[in-house]
C-alpha cells in the first residue's frame, strides 16, 4: 500500500513500480469534508490529492495493472495551514448519507475501489468519541453493502489508538487491513518496532495489522526496517503488507522502499 498526492507535488501513478503477482493499493490523500477555506461540511467530501492524480490517470494504471486498486484516504492532518479534526457531528444520520452520497459520486468519478480512514485528531474532552466509530462504522458498511467499495482500511497512530480500537472493536468485520503509522512511534530499532509491532496487535488483532514505513521520516529507517520485518516473521507474525508513506517522497531516491518492500513480500510468498 502507497500513500500519494499528500502534499501536492505533481506525482504521477507511472513513476511508481508496480510488480506482478502482489495486491497493490494506490491511496489517494485526501478526501477531506471541508471547503478550500477549511470550513467544515457535514460530511460532504472533496478530492484534494495532487491534481495530477485524474480520473483518468487511475482508470489507466488499474487498466495496466490488474493488481491495483485505488482507495481514498479521508481527512489527514491538514488542509493547508488549517489542522483537521473529527468534529461530533449534531446529527450523525446527516453526516453518514452525505458522507455516502459525496464519497459515491468520487468513488464513482475516480473508478476508485475503497476507502481509508485516516483522521488524526479528535476532541480532547472526549478521547473515546463514540460517534467516531458509528459514524465512519456505519459509512464503511453501506458502502460495502451496496457495493460502491470492496475494500476498506484504517490508520491509528499512538496518539488516535482509543478512537479507532472503538471503531474496530464494533466494526472490525467491515475492515481489511490496519495501517497503522508505526513511524510515528519513532522507534528506530528492529527491536523496538517489534515490541511496537506486540502492543499494537494486541490492541487490533494480528490478522489484519500491516507493518509501515514513512521515507525519509521519522521512526525506523533504511534496511534497518526490512530488518524488522523478518525480526516479526522470526517470532511468529505474519507479514500481511507493506504501507509506505509516502510516493510523493519516494521520487527522491527512485523508489527504492517500494521496491524492496514488494520484492519481500513477494520472496516471502515464495517461501510460504
Amino acid at each position: 500500500m502507497e500513500c500519494i498526492g499528500a502534499t501536492g507535488i505533481p506525482v504521477k501513478f507511472d513513476s511508481v513500480p508496480i510488480k506482478d503477482g502482489i495486491d497493490f493499493h494506490f491511496i489517494l490523500s485526501f478526501a477531506i469534508d471541508v471547503d478550500p477555506s477549511g470550513n467544515y461540511q457535514n460530511g460532504k467530501f472533496s478530492p484534494y490529492w495532487a491534481e495530477t492524480l485524474t480520473p483518468d490517470s487511475v482508470a489507466a494504471v488499474k487498466a495496466r495493472h490488474p493488481n491495483v486498486k485505488a482507495l481514498a484516504s479521508l481527512s489527514g492532518w491538514s488542509l493547508g495551514s488549517k489542522v483537521l479534526h473529527w468534529y461530533n457531528p449534531r446529527n450523525p444520520q446527516i453526516w453518514i448519507s452525505n458522507a455516502f452520497s459525496s464519497l459515491k459520486s468520487i468513488i464513482q468519478e475516480y473508478h476508485l475501489d475503497g476507502i481509508d480512514i485516516d483522521y488524526e485528531k479528535f476532541p480532547m474532552r472526549n478521547a473515546s468519541t463514540p460517534s467516531f466509530a458509528y459514524c465512519i462504522g456505519e459509512l464503511i458498511t453501506q458502502l460495502k453493502n451496496q457495493s460502491i467499495i470492496s475494500v476498506a482500511t484504517i490508520a491509528p497512530f499512538y496518539s488516535t489508538a482509543l478512537p479507532y480500537i472503538k471503531l474496530y472493536k464494533d466494526y472490525g468485520h467491515v475492515v481489511d487491513y490496519v495501517n497503522y503509522q508505526f513511524y510515528t512511534d519513532k522507534v528506530r530499532s528492529p527491536r523496538g518496532y517489534l515490541e511496537a509491532f506486540k502492543l499494537r496487535v494486541e490492541q487490533f488483532g494480528r490478522e489484519k495489522m500491516v507493518p509501515s514505513y514513512e521515507v525519509n521520516g521519522r521512526g525506523i529507517q533504511g534496511q534497518a526496517f526490512f530488518d524488522a520485518l523478518r525480526l516479526l516473521q522470526a517470532n511468529g507474525f505474519e507479514v500481511n503488507g507493506v504501507m509506505i508513506f509516502s510516493a510523493d517522497a519516494s521520487a527522491s531516491n527512485n523508489y527504492l522502499y517500494e521496491s524492496e518492500s514488494q520484492d519481500f513480500l513477494l520472496n516471502s510468498t515464495d517461501v510460504a
